[in-house]
């Protein structure tokens, strides 16, 4: 279903995409990466391998990918996220709510359920969470990760180049609790595998719509 929704008053209405299965238990809210839209084919990729295991599909624009200009300031990309939120709500009210994205997208997310919580998300899952840039290791990226209240889950790939696994690893261990690790062997930042060297046979989307249903699952049981 192709929907459309005011991102911001400034910046207007963005599109969006809903792919709900009959057998939905889950709503995430899915943002891009930050040179992409909301149908690339990794978003696209996730989407359909997560509606496969019951977990529907919010994809949307930020304004700047809408409209083809330069990428927008913070503030507009984390109000477009509350207002993707709301508007994912409104799709589908009977659906528990999660939300994060592909790279900068789960970025932005976290950002700004770290001001203040996302009404109605039980939890964020960023699908490479990008720690840093290529090539320039660092963690600050990770700093107001401690401001969000909601349980995460991080997919990242052990050949991911913007999050490097002895920064990756710690800085998610320091969330306690909150926050959970699942690896994606030989996994690049856009999950292309070393297929030889892969100690499981498993498809990589696959992997990682089976980790986030059965992570939602422990949050709300899985109840509508």
């Amino acid at each position: 279903m192709e929907l459309r929704f005011p991102a911001t008053p400034e910046k207007g209405e963005v599109s969006a995409l809903l792919i709900r299965p009959d057998d939905a238990t889950h709503l995430l809210v899915l943002g891009h990466g930050a040179s992409t839209n909301m149908r690339h084919a990794t978003l696209l990729s996730i989407a359909e391998h997560l509606a496969e295991v019951g977990i529907a599909t919010f994809r949307y624009n930020f304004p700047y990918s809408e409209n083809g200009t330069g990428r927008d300031g913070q503030g507009v990309c984390t109000q477009t996220i509350r207002s993707a939120v709301a508007a994912a709500h409104e799709a589908a009210p009977d659906l528990p709510l999660l939300a994060g994205g592909h790279s900068f997208g789960g970025r932005m997310t976290s950002t700004a359920a770290s001001e203040s919580p996302l009404e109605g998300v039980a939890g964020l899952v960023f699908f490479s969470f990008p720690l840093h840039l290529a090539g320039k290791p660092d963690t600050k990226r990770a700093d107001h990760l401690a401001g969000v209240s909601v349980p995460m889950l991080f997919l990242s790939g052990t050949r991911d180049d913007l999050a490097e696994m002895s920064l990756l690893k710690p800085a998610v261990q320091n969330l306690g609790r909150r926050a959970t690790l699942h690896l994606l062997d030989t996994a690049d930042h856009g999950y292309k595998v070393l297929r030889k060297s892969r100690t499981s046979n498993e498809d990589v989307f696959v992997e990682m719509a089976r980790v986030v249903r059965g992570w939602a699952t422990s949050l709300t049981g899985g109840k509508k």
